[in-house]
């Protein structure tokens, strides 16, 4: 980013994980945010002399699967596997249990399902289960499923909190041989006996830190101690603490490590601070930089449900073309919203961190943190929607 009369003072600190986060204290200073250390949030996106290009060890077209899957891959246009993906497909086909450990935007959902896909082809008798911290990712792995099975008699349902049971009940009665969804509702489910665990041979835990993080720590080990014990278990993290590592020893055996992690954060992303100034106006500085035409789909975090719905509305009233996210809104609404966000008719999106857990968005040109995060890890999360992949990203965050 250029500088601006927005920017302050650029700093060559590199991003550094740390303790300089604290929880808001009590009272007024909760009312006023962290107390941050601001050269946290900058650090210059690498451009390096000299790229080293990944250098795949197969091509889709080599990966022993079925020819009508493959096809069915090769026709969304996958030629050459990411770096997860060629590491971790081939021990999924053996059947190895598999440890994932990478960055947001890596292509680790294709990591999973093509190969279990596969499974399923050869042995429909098989069904997979796939735990996802949130009703969006849960959505977007079975949008992605049912992308890459079109056509192939590949059935699967998806079930979370937060909607009626009753449309779910009638999924969950036909032949599934995915079924996607959150840990309560899962467990919710299971507990009224509509799924059997008995009956799965194959488990994902997806996104497991932020099922942690979530405190659906006590879910999962229901769902897992349920299954067969010879089961294939696949489990993917962007982080590994002592608690990922527990949670690994008690739901895999011998498992396989893979890991293409490059840092906390991308190294696509150019993060840098927005200072306000005394008697300015943080909506006014927001609205000046919505203005500039590189900020063609930006995402704006809030931290509060009635903070992120005022917000989109002000942004609204100001003229530009803008969306919100947050636990107030029925899925349905919340669906809506982000199929304009992505399908480009709105321009901004503003969000709460629970809500926005797990957002697959193409093209996300600007994160905005409006409101401080309340941890490094959510800081981390906030800013992997922008910079995906091998794309560029710029993240931006307020400080009063």
């Amino acid at each position: 980013m250029r500088h601006s009369k927005f920017s302050p003072k650029r700093h060559r600190r590199p991003f550094i994980k740390g303790s300089n986060f604290r929880r808001p204290d009590s009272g007024k200073n909760k009312q006023r945010g962290q107390r941050i250390d601001p050269s946290r949030f900058i650090n210059k996106a690498v451009i390096e002399e000299k790229i080293e290009r990944f250098i795949p060890e197969h091509r889709f077209e080599d990966f022993p699967i079925s020819t009508s899957l493959k096809h069915r891959v090769m026709s969304k246009g996958y030629i050459d596997p990411t770096p997860i993906q060629d590491r971790a497909i081939p021990h999924i086909l053996k059947g190895q249990d598999v440890v994932g450990i990478a960055n947001t935007g890596t292509g680790k959902t294709a990591a999973f399902l093509i190969p279990l896909i596969d499974k399923v082809i050869k042995y429909p008798i098989q069904q997979v289960l796939v735990v996802a911290p949130t009703r969006e990712l849960a959505l977007q792995i079975n949008d992605e499923l049912r992308s890459f099975s079109k056509g192939l008699n590949i059935h699967s349902t998806c079930v979370f909190g937060g909607s009626s049971m009753s449309p779910q009940i009638r999924s969950l009665r036909l032949k599934n041989h995915f079924i996607i969804g959150t840990p309560g509702r899962l467990k919710d489910f299971i507990n009224r006996g509509n799924i059997k665990l008995a009956h799965f041979s194959t488990l994902v835990l997806d996104e497991a830190d932020r099922m942690l993080d979530m405190g659906f720590v006590k879910d999962m080990r229901f769902i897992a101690s349920g299954m067969p014990a010879n089961r294939h278990t696949l489990f993917f993290s962007a982080t590994i603490s002592s608690e990922i590592e527990k949670l690994i020893n008690e739901f895999l055996k011998e498992p396989v490590r893979i890991s293409v992690k490059t840092g906390d954060t991308s190294k696509n992303v150019d993060q840098d601070i927005i200072r306000v100034e005394r008697g300015k106006l943080k909506l006014d500085i927001l609205h000046d930089l919505l203005n500039q035409k590189e900020f063609s789909k930006v995402l704006i975090f809030g931290r509060t449900k009635h903070g992120a719905e005022k917000l989109s509305r002000l942004l609204n009233q100001r003229g530009f073309k803008s969306e919100s996210i947050h636990g107030n809104k029925s899925q349905a609404q919340r669906q809506k919203s982000l199929v304009r966000f992505k399908n480009n008719q709105v321009q901004i999106l503003v969000a709460t961190d629970v809500a926005a857990r797990g957002l697959d968005i193409d093209d996300v040109s600007h994160v905005i943190n409006y409101d401080l995060p309340m941890t490094y890890d959510d800081y981390v999360h906030r800013i992997g929607r922008t910079g995906r992949g091998s794309k560029k990203g710029k993240a931006l965050t307020f400080i009063e």
